[in-house]
């Protein structure tokens, strides 16, 4: 029990801050088992490599679910509706994730893609 203790304090000491993708904190929120405020999540996930297993094959309500809220093109920030407008997915289903820089290419109900728009 102490030795479980100890590499648990010393994993949240090593990885402290909450941008971390190996903060202990955000690999729980990946577990289902903490609930991370969701904007953190997005902005951690983008050091994150395995970022698309969160997001790819999930329905729209799951992500829903998961993240509070999709918002559609039409409705995102002007920045982030351009990027879309300039992108091959254009005229697509496509949904972006809270305010985050994150859009979600869907298949029918299905995401398809995790699509990062930093400097588009």
């Amino acid at each position: 029990m102490a030795v479980a203790f100890f590499t648990i304090a010393a994993w949240a000491l090593t990885y402290p801050s909450a941008s971390d993708p190996k903060n202990l904190r955000y690999l729980l929120w990946k577990a289902g088992v903490y609930g991370l405020d969701p904007d953190i999540a997005t902005g951690t996930m983008i050091g994150d490599s395995s970022s698309d297993r969160l997001v790819v094959g999930k329905t729209k309500l799951q992500l829903q679910d998961r993240f509070g809220y999709l918002v559609k093109p039409s409705d995102a920030s002007p920045y982030l509706r351009s990027c879309y407008e300039n992108s091959r997915w254009k005229g697509g289903d496509v949904l972006f994730i809270r305010k985050s820089p994150w859009m979600v290419g869907f298949s029918g109900d299905n995401a398809k893609s995790l699509i990062l728009l930093k400097g588009c």
